[in-house]
């Protein structure tokens, strides 16, 4: 049973309700959470809808499929309109708390996951202006604000209480107009990056051992449109290159980091063509090896291959497709590999793949009727 009670708001002076999660129950022989609860088996995205921002979560069949199993308010406004961002939704690396921004009323809220409960624990300011991305790494958090000025700001993450870090609010490579997508830490949590969509540039910070962030490192994009990235457990960085949607000119580019210089990218793999349009957001697999792009300008999703070493190379330029005039967003890999989820926001679906062990991709199911709002995308 999900609990209802009521809190106060710390610094937002606000009350909201934590009210029960509204959705279809599923039977348990129909969830592979069965034993960890929400904590496995489980797809969350955001309805982002100004009248009142919500947490969707989708419960994942043995065969793959998704069906919504609740749905719960966030505490904040979503803006009703796209992003432009990965990462609206977040896990923790733990497998206990989603993060989610609440770009209209410029706060995050923060849920628990407790067995088959979900809790909303917090909502707090995001320390900027229209939050579009969240991140964590080892119970410190950080927040990627686009509008105004621009900036990231740090947060402690006390169980489910963000607390802000002093010193970590940090501004972009310029102030104002940069159009940044998405805020990510290094598998190694030594290292912050943004991608910045305006600029051509990534901009990247140390992550000192209290939390806070030293002062920025900018590199520029080989490619044009940095969007969204991903690490592997290799601590190599694949970036997605969109280059201003032009058809057929999409690429990604791959980096690594060293000890002597943890901030500063340094390029594998120079934008590596897929031959399709506007590839924005990205997902790799807990093995490493592979990675899934989504084309939102063609409707498909790209496979490429990661070497250890951090070099990247094309598999299928088609790997999967969502369908037509269905412009593919955010994409999720399950905890154990298995499955891709793509959210597509031109036909407010989530796409399911299974994930082959030779990297191929098969169809599974769609899951449709997704609030026309929706970004965001995490699984576990």
């Amino acid at each position: 049973m999900i609990v209802f009670r009521r809190r106060a708001l710390g610094s937002l002076g606000l009350t909201v309700a934590f009210a029960a999660l509204a959705g279809v129950v599923l039977p348990a022989a129909a969830r592979s959470y069965d034993d960890d609860g929400l904590r496995s088996g489980t797809v969350f995205t955001s309805s982002n809808a100004q009248s009142g921002n919500e947490l969707l979560v989708y419960a994942r069949g043995q065969d793959g499929a998704l069906t919504l199993h609740a749905r719960s308010s966030t505490g904040g406004q979503g803006s009703g309109a796209g992003l432009g961002s990965q990462g609206a939704v977040t896990l923790s690396g733990d497998g206990r708390f989603v993060f989610v921004v609440n770009a209209l009323s410029n706060s995050v809220s923060t849920f628990a996951l407790q067995g088959r409960e979900l809790k909303l624990v917090s909502v707090v300011p995001s320390g900027g202006l229209h939050p579009i991305s969240v991140t964590e790494h080892d119970d410190v958090v950080y927040v990627l604000n686009d509008a105004g000025a621009g900036n990231v700001a740090g947060f402690r993450n006390v169980h489910g209480e963000l607390k802000p870090i002093v010193g970590s609010v940090r501004g972009l490579s310029v102030a104002g107009g940069a159009a940044p997508a998405e805020v990510g830490f290094s598998d190694d949590g030594d290292t912050l990056v943004v991608t910045e969509k305006n600029t051509n540039r990534l901009t990247s910070y140390r992550v000192r051992s209290d939390g806070g962030i030293d002062a920025p490192v900018v590199t520029a994009s080989p490619g044009q449109t940095p969007f969204g990235f991903a690490f592997n457990r290799r601590n190599r960085l694949l970036v997605t290159e969109a280059v201003g949607g032009a058809p057929g000119a999409s690429t990604v580019s791959s980096y690594r980091f060293t000890q002597s210089e943890p901030a500063k990218p340094l390029v594998v793999s120079t934008s590596i063509a897929d031959t399709q349009g506007s590839a924005c957001w990205i997902a790799i697999t807990p093995s490493g090896r592979y990675a899934y792009v989504s084309n939102t300008g063609s409707s498909s999703v790209s496979s490429y291959r990661i070497a250890p070493a951090g070099q990247i190379e094309l598999v299928q330029a088609v790997a999967g497709q969502t369908g037509s005039g269905s412009s593919p967003a955010d994409t999720a890999i399950s905890a154990d590999g298995r499955y891709l989820h793509v959210r597509s926001g031109g036909t407010f679906t989530i796409s399911s793949f299974t994930i082959e062990h030779d990297g191929n991709l098969t169809a599974t199911s769609t899951a449709v009727g997704l609030p026309t709002t929706a970004v965001g995308l995490a699984s576990n």
